[in-house]
């Protein structure tokens, strides 16, 4: 492989991201379908099978449309049936439209919550699931080992190389399935939606149609600017929300990210609910409403409140590295009921594996009317049966430094309390004797490094995040 491409083409946790224009250019994005046609043909085996077929999708963002388009045109060439969504869509749906339409594979256009400046392309198992690294770094091998083929994308339609496929229509199917949505019917609650002006506009309308829901959507319309932001569902860029919420009197609000694949909620007051306890509360409604058995996954930035959960509820909990990936083999290979990232991806039992915000964030709203009462009653009880922790992260980029790991590996004490235990199963978790930890990791996805703290007291959990800006600064 030549050296330059190796430099900026790399899968992270979650697919390969980069700038367009920069390094997200079309040749790259060739040489990249070319690479995966390769893995699908040499790598992938299907006994009887003589043509296989890929699931291609695209998210709302500058350009997405046309790089999906120039990916099933280099596949085809390489004697690979296509099916290309007809519109943009959620990350999910492409992924469970890789099992309808029995592909090998399925590749997303997205760069999921990245600023607007960045596009990507995210691999998807036959099962639907993220492709793990063993996938990845095959994929990464085959980067520009042969020329790209391709052919002219109005030939291979004509041809039939290429099908424009509704990806939407099954996904829809399936999760008003999934949902008990007689009893939604009958509910009455008052619902906000933001999908900042992501790829999942539109669907939780279309799900609770025709139910007595007060749905009101806002970021609905195509904007690949998203404000000036990141499509992320956190709280520095979802101001309106939680300010509608408050003022307008809301019982819940729901944030999708850019392809819908993650997940935030808003308490009645506007209070912002962490996603990490989205988890919890997912958790708790699964198998305590719903009756489902099996184990909880969260990564190693999770926070100490699922082991609580998992402990009373009397279910195994696993423990990953940051990434859905490593959830995503967990729910192939275990009974899994839920199993969530502290960025907002959660994955459910009965669902491909694979995470969904939208699926989740309406499974709050059956909980909501399984128990009668609104989500910042049920997130307040939840706390009082297993404590209330206070989370804290923050983002730092390093410039030409680098991450110290074995220094902060060797770190006896934290802020006066003695480090019990350490975990570096990805980048460096510090647990304390008071149940408070801090976490530094490089990030998979972008170039920076991330700081995590969790505490029993919102100061403490200040105090540690900043101690871990100071040792990332201190060279």
């Amino acid at each position: 492989m030549r050296e330059e491409t190796k430099d900026v083409i790399k899968f992270g946790t979650d697919g390969w991201r980069g700038v367009i224009a920069d390094n997200f250019t079309f040749a790259n994005v060739r040489i990249v379908a070319q690479a995966i046609s390769e893995w699908i043909n040499r790598d992938i085996h299907v006994e009887g099978a003589t043509l296989k077929s890929v699931a291609v999708g695209y998210d709302t963002r500058f350009l997405s449309e046309e790089y999906a388009c120039l990916v099933s045109s280099v596949l085809a060439a390489n004697g690979l049936k296509v099916f290309l969504s007809n519109t943009s869509l959620p990350t999910p749906a492409l992924s469970y439209g890789v099992l309808g339409t029995k592909s090998v594979a399925g590749i997303m256009i997205t760069a999921s919550h990245n600023p607007a400046k960045f596009n990507g392309i995210k691999i998807k198992t036959g099962q639907g699931g993220g492709a793990p690294p063993e996938i990845t770094n095959k994929v990464e091998g085959y980067l520009s080992q042969t020329p790209v083929s391709q052919m002219a994308f109005d030939q291979a339609l004509a041809e039939e190389n290429i099908k424009r496929h509704d990806f939407k229509v099954n996904y829809l199917k399936f999760i008003k399935s999934y949902l008990n949505l007689k009893d939604i019917h009958k509910s009455r609650f008052k619902v906000l939606a933001d999908v900042m002006h992501g790829s999942g506009n539109g669907l939780i309308a279309q799900v609770l149609k025709g139910t007595n829901i007060r749905l009101s959507l806002m970021r609905d319309d195509v904007n690949p600017s998203f404000d000036g932001g990141k499509p992320e569902p956190v709280v520095e860029y979802i101001a309106g929300i939680l300010q509608r919420v408050k003022k307008e009197r809301f019982d819940l609000g729901l944030v999708l990210d850019g392809d819908a694949d993650r997940i935030a909620a808003v308490a009645p007051g506007g209070e912002f609910i962490h996603p990490q306890k989205i988890l919890g509360l997912l958790a708790l409604h699964l198998v305590r409403n719903r009756g489902r058995r099996g184990g909880i996954v969260k990564t190693v930035c999770g926070t100490t409140m699922i082991d609580n959960i998992a402990r009373k509820l009397g279910v195994r909990l696993y423990e990953t590295p940051v990434g859905f990936k490593y959830i995503s083999d967990l729910m192939v290979s275990q009974e899994i009921v839920v199993g969530g990232e502290e960025a907002g991806g959660m994955g459910v039992q009965g669902f491909i594996p694979e995470r969904d915000g939208m699926l989740a964030g309406l499974l709050l709203l059956e909980m909501m009317v399984y128990e009668k009462k609104d989500i910042k009653q049920i997130l307040n009880a939840m706390e009082k049966e297993f404590g209330r922790y206070y989370y804290e992260r923050c983002d730092l980029e390093l410039g030409k430094g680098r991450f110290d790991r074995e220094r902060v590996q060797s770190l006896k004490g934290l802020l006066g309390q003695q480090v019990v235990d350490v975990k570096d199963i990805d980048g460096v978790k510090l647990l304390c004797a008071d149940e408070s930890w801090l976490m530094l990791r490089p990030s998979g996805t972008e170039p920076l490094v991330r700081a995590y703290a969790e505490a029993r007291s919102p100061g403490r959990a200040k105090e540690l995040i900043e101690h871990g800006r100071s040792l990332l600064l201190k060279r």
